[in-house]
């Protein structure tokens, strides 16, 4: 190997093409499959609906336009306000259920012992399990003459209310938990072993390294159990089906109300609009306060 005046290296020495800020990148068109699934199944759906809920469309004929006819129904309507507080309130305390049994769990699957794989795996069933089956289960556990649990759970408010919390829990809390036990185990263990030598106790060590490098999995946890809670629909249909009353029906069950009970499907894709924007406004208003953007390192605790 041969080298030029000044020590630039020449021959077999010669630096590869293609070294530099995008070396070990995939190519973008490895993205197509992915783009092209996401707009028929997702993009053009939600167009679609968008276009229906200026029209008026009992699901037979064609639709015929109704301009903002449907958008003024949904905010004059008084069911409205009712639906989007249990919505929000869903929302908030099944993230705040989720995310404490979720992380403990996941820090503690994060060990290394053999019988805790083997319970991390046991963990993991009911997220394997479709909601309509895993509603139907507690259903029956909660019939008030055949259940195992004495008294009408799902006829009182309260009782309704946080069945469907407990339901959707007991499905997607084994999901977040290996979010967890993924982030946790890529906190560096020179941490844990600087924190020992100073007599730091467990407690301490978790809530000085553990929870504060865990913040980026929060994020991400914590997003897709809102964009998640805000679209229930499976568990409120079959445990209560709004009831008591409309003490439970949240927004997808209005929609759901609103096009195959009413046969008002411009009514219903507005009510589906109004649910993306209010889902995808809420989602990037997570990451901007948690500064979640911001994130460079692809790794916990680097």
């Amino acid at each position: 190997m041969g080298t030029t005046k000044g020590g630039s290296r020449t021959g077999a020495g010669r630096p590869r093409r293609g070294t530099g800020a995008n070396a070990g990148r995939p190519h973008a068109a490895l993205a197509l499959p992915g783009v092209l699934f996401f707009l028929f199944f997702a993009a053009l759906p939600m167009v679609l609906a968008f276009c229906l809920s200026f029209t008026e469309w009992n699901g037979l004929g064609n639709p015929r336009p109704a301009g903002l006819a449907n958008w003024r129904k949904l905010f004059d309507d008084d069911r409205l306000t009712q639906s989007l507080t249990v919505t929000v309130l869903l929302t908030v305390v099944s993230w705040a259920f989720q995310t404490v049994v979720s992380m403990l769990l996941g820090v503690w699957a994060a060990g290394r012992q053999r019988n805790r794989a083997i319970l991390s795996a046991i963990f993991f069933v009911p997220f394997l399990l479709s909601s309509t089956a895993i509603s139907l289960l507690f259903y029956a556990l909660l019939d008030p003459n055949f259940g195992i649990i004495h008294g009408d759970t799902l006829g009182s408010t309260n009782g309704a209310f946080l069945a469907i919390v407990f339901v959707g829990g007991w499905q997607f809390i084994p999901f977040h938990t290996l979010i967890y036990q993924g982030g946790a185990r890529q906190i560096p263990e020179v941490l844990y072993q600087a924190a020992a030598i100073d007599g730091a106790g467990r407690y301490r060590r978790f809530f000085s390294i553990t929870l504060p490098q865990l913040r980026n999995t929060a994020t991400t946890s914590g997003v897709l159990m809102v964009v998640g809670s805000l679209t229930y629909f499976e568990t409120v249909l079959i445990l209560t089906q709004g009831g008591p009353g409309t003490d439970t029906a949240i927004l997808p069950y209005l929609m759901y109300e609103a096009g195959f009970k009413s046969y008002d499907f411009g009514y219903a894709s507005a009510i589906a609009s109004f649910l993306v924007v209010a889902a995808t406004a809420l989602s990037l208003l997570l990451v901007r306060l948690s500064g979640f953007g911001t994130m460079r390192s692809t790794r916990e605790g680097m």
